[in-house]
Order: C-alpha cells, then sequence, then structure tokens
C-alpha cells in the first residue's frame, strides 16, 4: 500500500514540474489600444493574441523575450491604457505614447524609442475635398478638430488652432475616422505614420490639410508608461530599449508594420473606456 502512494506521490511530483516547464513562463501584460496603425492594429486573418500586430507590438514582444516573460496584450481604449499603468492592472503601456509633462508627472516613463517617422510630425487630415486648403491655423477657425482624448494631438490643437475652433475629443480613432468622413467634423488631428496608413486606406475620403503642428523635439519620439512605483522593470525597460536601438531594429519593425497596415487584412480596432469593442 505504501509503494503504491509513493508512486502517486512521484506521479503528482512529475505533473506539478511539468507544469513549470519553459512554455510556463511568467507573463507580462501590456495594454495598448489597437486603432492606432502602424502602431497597433488588427490583422483580421488572425486569433487570440497573434492578431494584434503593428511596431508596438513587435517591441512588446520584444521586451517580454529579453525579460524571458510570455507577452499578453490587453486591448483597451487610449486613455484606459493609461488608468490601468495607474491602478497596476498592467505592468506596463505601449501604444504610441509622446512624453508630455503629464504623463512626465504620473508614470515613470521609459527612455525614448523611435519608430521611424510616425511621430515626427503631426498633421491635420481632412476630406477629400477640403485636400492642402486648411494650410494655415486660422484656416480652421469656426470648423470643429478631432482629437483622441488624452493624446498629444488634442493638447497641440488646443494650443495651436483658434479659439472659435471647436476641439472635439472623441475616445478612438476608428470613430473619428467615421465622423471625418460622415461631416460630424471637419478635420482630425494624427501622427504623421497615422494619417499615411489612413489616407493610404481612404485614399477616395481622406487627405492632408496641408497643416502641420510646430512640435517641439522632446514630443517626436515615443516612450513606454509604466507605475510609479517600478523603478527595477523601468531600469530593465530601458537596457532593453538601448539594445533595441543599436541593434538597428526600430526602422526594420517600422517599414515592416507600415506594409503591414496597407494590407488586406489590416484593421483599426477599437475599445471604449469600458473595455468594449466599439462597432464600426
Amino acid at each position: 500500500m505504501k509503494k503504491i502512494v509513493s508512486l502517486v506521490l512521484i506521479a503528482c511530483m512529475l505533473f506539478a514540474f511539468a507544469g513549470c516547464s519553459s512554455s510556463d513562463k511568467p507573463v507580462l501584460t501590456v495594454a495598448l489600444s489597437p486603432d492606432f496603425a502602424p502602431m497597433e492594429f488588427v490583422d483580421i486573418s488572425k486569433t487570440g493574441q497573434d492578431q494584434y500586430v503593428g511596431f508596438d507590438v513587435t517591441l512588446a514582444n520584444f521586451i517580454a523575450d529579453e525579460l524571458g516573460m510570455e507577452l499578453k496584450i490587453e486591448p483597451m481604449s487610449f486613455s484606459a491604457c493609461q488608468v490601468a499603468v495607474e491602478t497596476k492592472s498592467v505592468d506596463m503601456a505601449i501604444s504610441g505614447f509622446s512624453w508630455t509633462e503629464e504623463r512626465a508627472a504620473n508614470y515613470n516613463l521609459s527612455d525614448y524609442y523611435y519608430a521611424g517617422d510616425n511621430e515626427t510630425e503631426q498633421v491635420i487630415i481632412t476630406s477629400k475635398a477640403n485636400e492642402g486648403k486648411l494650410v494655415s491655423a486660422s484656416d480652421y477657425s469656426g470648423l470643429k478638430v478631432g482629437a483622441q482624448a488624452a493624446s498629444l494631438q488634442l493638447d497641440l490643437c488646443k494650443s495651436q488652432l483658434p479659439s472659435d475652433c471647436e476641439i472635439v475629443e472623441i475616445v478612438d480613432l476608428t470613430t473619428a475616422l467615421l465622423m471625418l468622413k460622415s461631416g460630424d467634423i471637419d478635420a482630425l488631428a494624427v501622427a504623421t505614420g497615422n494619417a499615411e496608413v489612413l489616407i493610404s486606406n481612404n485614399s477616395e475620403d481622406v487627405a492632408l490639410s496641408g497643416f502641420v503642428f510646430e512640435v517641439d523635439p522632446k514630443y517626436t519620439a515615443n516612450v513606454i508608461l509604466l507605475n510609479k512605483e517600478d523603478n527595477e522593470l523601468l531600469a530593465q525597460v530601458n537596457e532593453i530599449l538601448a539594445k533595441a536601438y543599436e541593434a538597428g531594429y526600430y526602422d526594420v519593425w517600422y517599414e515592416e508594420a507600415l506594409a503591414l497596415a496597407e494590407g488586406e487584412n489590416a484593421a483599426d480596432v477599437a475599445y471604449d473606456d469600458e473595455g468594449n469593442v466599439v462597432e464600426g
């Protein structure tokens, strides 16, 4: 009887050790808003975690691999990503974030990483009929200009467009694009890389307005958001970013993401602040 019990115990122990195999890694949870191609979006030909693609997803995978962890993407709205970091419901948020004074005060911000020309310029897109016709700030007097809530673009609109221009805060860019195409807003502020993808995929309806924001160099790259208490993880992330930069990965990742974003399987999928998919 004792021998049988011992065998059972050994079997249970072996099973337990099997559960701790190399596939049973600690999990790195990363929040992102997959409505911002080429940084983060969805490949509709895939399911589960594999459906999330783009520059930031590649970066997140690289960080997880370097940390020896398994990546878990938590899709949510852009503003919810920031709340999730504050409440420590995720380890970090990687979602095309620019450095801002407010974020620096509320989060641990990583060193800069560089996603091609995505953040080099901040522009305004408009309807095809207004292509190249809204080139100066004064041209937006009396117009409705959309910008994603809690974004750098929203701050730029408020500081550089006329006081009688109505700035419309929109939770997600999928909804913002629909509002632009339907005429509910006259224009939409976005990063250059995002503008390229939106125009490429909606060339009959959307075009560049001709206006370019004045942007301080400190806003022309991206940062990762971590909780203020996570100093050790911040140091690890910065070491990994330096490794990616020195290896020349950023340009390769961006070109791959841009090509994928212009493919037939690419889709911007938006989430509201409650984590529900926004139906387009």
